[in-house]
């Protein structure tokens, strides 16, 4: 073969393997928004790009508009960790301080949608993903918090749920701790993190809200978890890591902190990705967008 031909032919080769796509945009570096936090957590970003994350310790919901203004958005705010926006515009959180799941409005109002399974009380929710069909799926692990007067869990199951009709269901209880969670935006697919078990599982969703075929998708952990718009998993922790959907670790990206807890995509045109770690929040702009 041409040697030409073949030099060619290697880098065209090289150029479509998996994970070499560009994720992050050229040139990009991490913007420090602020680092006068003591532990950030749950960001979600509104229709408009505006990003909402929570200072659990706190005890505070933060806003971080679309042209970059920082500004408290609600205080008591019920130790709220993960939040979701549901397609209504409501913010779903994941009340940790009486093991709630919230509905808030923009308005401040809060509607406690949930506060137990059967006749006993939450571990404390920790994070959600609202389906395009309404259904609210979270999870429920157990981490001691020093505001709670209670020392042992409600429930002995470390478990997955999901809130619809008014009603709450257990899905999966397998686990050791559950933690992130997100789900692709046709609704189909939902994966949730297996932290202390350094696993990440995905399921396929059906069409009554139930789940079948959970696969091991990653060996790995993740606190929270988003979907980009080519369908590239991010998880956290020491930084963020990036899996394609085929479950191949392509990009990782390092984050100045001790802990990256959550990310999400939000600004204006859904590109900038906005991340929660430990005392800092930061931005990157990314070549990528989240998924609608």
């Amino acid at each position: 073969m041409n040697r030409k031909l073949q030099l060619v032919i290697i880098l065209v080769v090289t150029l479509t393997q998996p994970g070499t796509a560009q994720i992050v945009a050229p040139g990009a570096k991490l913007h420090l928004v602020s680092d006068q936090f003591s532990f950030t957590e749950g960001p979600a970003a509104d229709k408009e790009g505006n990003v909402f994350f929570t200072d659990q310790p706190n005890n505070r919901i933060w806003k971080y508009d679309t042209n970059g203004n920082l500004s408290i958005f609600m205080e008591p705010a019920g130790r709220a960790n993960g939040l979701y926006f549901d397609r209504n515009g409501y913010l779903i959180a994941c009340a940790d301080e009486r093991y709630e799941l919230w509905r808030i409005g923009l308005d401040k109002q809060v509607q406690k949608l949930a506060t137990n399974y059967r006749d006993s009380l939450f571990n404390g929710p920790n994070d959600v993903w609202v389906s395009p069909s309404g259904a609210i799926y979270f999870t429920d692990p157990y981490y001691q918090r020093d505001y709670w007067t209670r020392t042992t869990p409600g429930m002995q199951d470390r478990a997955l749920y999901v809130y619809a009709d008014g009603r709450v269901t257990r899905l999966d209880h397998q686990f050791k701790q559950p933690n992130g969670i997100i789900g692709t935006p046709d609704g189909k697919l939902l994966y949730v993190a297996d932290i202390d078990d350094s696993k990440i599982y995905r399921y396929t969703i059906q069409d009554d809200g139930t789940l079948t075929d959970k696969q091991l998708f990653a060996s790995q952990g993740s606190d929270g978890m988003t979907i980009d718009s080519q369908g590239n998993l991010y998880l956290t922790g020491k930084g963020i890591d990036i899996y394609n959907p085929a479950g191949q670790k392509i990009e990782h990206i390092d984050v100045p902190a001790n802990w990256t807890a959550n990310v999400c995509f939000g600004g204006v045109n859904n590109d900038v990705l906005f991340i929660t770690a430990s005392e800092k929040a930061f931005t990157l702009k990314m070549a990528v967008t989240g998924a609608d």
